[in-house]
């Protein structure tokens, strides 16, 4: 079974705007909560990019592996930690003049069989709310 997730929001900003704000990895900590961001190479196929989100000793790492790089369109992952596994997206389409919906999704496979499932029914509002926290942060950040 997997995790599914997805959060969409319209933001002011032209396509190459949002996606440059999107794919800058190391400054994502500024609007995703409890989260650093660092990257090798993360803007190819094959480029790296490593999260730590939590709150002092308490977190996790996340390691990504880019899949797909379309500017300013899409961006795919593949999530490979030891916790955080699947894949995951952004896309970037236009609405309008200067407006962008950011869709954000992922599809993760959930550690820890049967008490994954069930942890999942209870932590997937709070990373769906989460999740649509960091792109209204992520949205006030392009005004």
């Amino acid at each position: 079974m997997s995790a599914d997730l997805r959060v969409e929001r319209v933001v002011v900003g032209t396509p190459e705007r949002v996606w440059s704000a999107l794919t800058d990895w190391e400054q994502q900590g500024h609007w995703m909560p409890a989260t650093r961001v660092s990257s090798v190479d993360g803007h190819r196929v094959g480029g790296r990019i490593t999260a730590r989100t939590g709150l002092g000793p308490v977190g996790f790492v996340d390691t990504m592996t880019v899949t797909r790089w379309d500017p300013p369109r899409r961006c795919e992952v593949m999530h490979t930690g030891g916790l955080v596994r699947g894949p995951g997206s952004f896309v970037v389409e236009p609405v309008g003049p200067d407006r962008c919906r950011v869709v954000w999704e992922e599809r993760l496979d959930l550690p820890f069989g049967v008490l994954g499932r069930a942890g999942w029914v209870l932590l997937r509002p709070l990373a769906r709310a989460g999740l649509a926290f960091a792109l209204r942060r992520f949205s006030g950040s392009l005004r």
